[in-house]
């Protein structure tokens, strides 16, 4: 059975991660039989917003009281923070059972289309077309795709990203090494060999090594699309075992193992960030964001950053694409609120204040093209071009050297690769924390993905 007639002929709905929370949408409809959310009718509001724990939403919570709360002053902000698997989880629990805990949930490409099927978040297409000031045209088009489902957009982009290498230049000067203008995963391997040196606690790179689909598996899937391999064919069948699969999966594991930073098996892209940013790796390959704190203004090692393109072995390019963005709960009490809020914190208004209080260079990325024009922006972060660049050249129906059955470069597009995506990076980390081989943690693998797809009806 094909994705298409799939997703046409069944509600699409997560599988275990919130199966025993849609037990209380029951309670919700009947305190609200109508369907429809409650709104304040006068006085000070108070919405609810859950986000991930990153540097950037760090500002905003800072920003948000000076911001948007002195210009709305009817309008309270309070942020829910979780780490990215617990955000997650928490916010598809209570979207699942309309529970309206919160009003704005920060999600990403993954989740828009089920999400929108189902009814959990709203369209959002009327609300910004009415606000001129927003200038949803100056969206950029990979990014506005991503958060749409339809031809409708359901998420407004908080900051956009794709993946590129970031280098130490002061490391790679004194250890007399040069970064290619296009690397491939073997030269990068050579220079974290160079450049790997544990008495002086330098790691030659930092790799993300945490279990979560989008801890471990976010960078590993760019490196086994570019090295041939694939999660699936086009007929669903499950390509973990292939040769070209396992050959990047060995790569990646032996090279975190081999030059990458101690106990990597905790890693993911905040842990990366400081141990990049306090001199302790000579290089780093992770989302294009990480450079909009590495290289600004109060960073150790400001100015002392290059950046190259996401290394490619098969394939002209090889980056991810991501966007944390702000989606608005179809079960919020406070949805005018929720939305004078969300216009905001994704705005060009928004950037601007954030650069007069943090520097230009600073500020969220991959959203704007008004960003990318702007000479201020330009000068301040030099990461900004390729960046960009970096964000045009994915595609997301085929990332990899064949075509797959469901879009996606650094997950599946389907809703139930958050379970079994999941379980297979959890057999990831075990490789790289030397409880099991590659080869082992494959075949389980294998297995995983393959009866998950069965399960679910993409292959008979």
């Amino acid at each position: 059975m094909s994705l298409a007639s799939t997703m046409r002929h069944r509600r699409v709905w997560p599988t275990a991660a919130v199966a025993t929370a849609l037990l209380v949408a029951m309670a919700s409809s009947c305190s609200n039989p109508n369907g429809s959310p409650s709104s304040s009718s006068g006085g000070a509001q108070t919405i609810t917003v859950a986000v991930t724990a990153n540097p950037l939403m760090t500002t905003i919570e800072k920003l948000t009281a000076g911001g948007f709360e002195a210009s709305h002053p009817n309008i309270k902000v309070k942020f829910v923070t979780y780490d990215e698997n617990t955000e997650r989880a928490d916010v598809e629990k209570d979207v699942a059972a309309h529970g309206g805990q919160y009003d704005v949930v920060m999600i990403g490409p993954n989740d828009i289309a089920s999400w929108a099927a189902n009814g959990w978040i709203d369209s959002l297409d009327s609300e910004v077309a009415a606000d001129s000031s927003y200038d949803v045209g100056d969206l950029l088009p990979p990014i506005k795709s991503a958060l749409s489902s339809k031809g409708r957009l359901y998420a407004l982009p908080f900051y956009g990203e794709s993946s590129f290498m970031m280098y130490n230049k002061k490391i790679f000067a004194a250890d007399g090494l040069t970064m290619p203008a296009d690397p491939t995963w073997a030269q990068i391997a050579a220079l974290a060999d160079k450049a790997n040196n544990p008495s002086a606690n330098v790691a030659g790179i930092c790799l993300r090594g945490l279990t979560g689909w989008g801890d471990n598996l976010a960078s590993l899937d760019t490196v086994i699309n570019t090295m041939g391999g694939a999660w699936f064919d086009k007929s669903w069948n499950a390509q973990l075992t292939s040769p070209a699969t396992e050959a990047a999966v060995n790569f990646y594991v032996n090279l975190v193992k081999k030059d990458g930073e101690p106990g990597a098996g905790n890693d993911s892209f905040n842990q990366c960030l400081n141990i990049f940013q306090q001199g302790q790796a000579a290089m780093w390959y992770d989302a294009t964001v990480g450079a909009s704190t590495v290289d600004a203004s109060g960073s150790p090692i400001a100015g002392q950053v290059g950046f190259a393109p996401a290394p490619v072995d098969l394939t002209k390019s090889s980056g991810w694409l991501w966007t944390w963005a702000l989606a608005l709960e179809s079960s919020s009490k406070h949805q005018s609120a929720a939305e004078q809020f969300m216009n905001w914190a994704t705005s060009k208004q928004y950037i601007e204040y954030d650069a007069s209080k943090n520097g230009w260079a600073a500020v969220p990325p991959g959203t704007r093209t008004s960003t990318y024009q702007n000479p201020a922006y330009l000068q301040a972060a030099p990461f900004a071009n390729l960046t960009l660049q970096e964000i045009n050249s994915v595609n997301i129906d085929q990332p990899g050297v064949a075509p797959q059955p469901a879009p996606g470069v650094q997950y599946v597009g389907i809703p139930e690769f958050e379970d079994f995506g999941q379980q297979v990076s959890a057999q990831i980390t075990a490789a790289i924390d030397g409880q099991e081989s590659v080869s082992q943690a494959l075949s389980t693998s294998q297995t995983i993905a393959q009866q998950a797809v069965i399960n679910a009806g993409y292959k008979s």
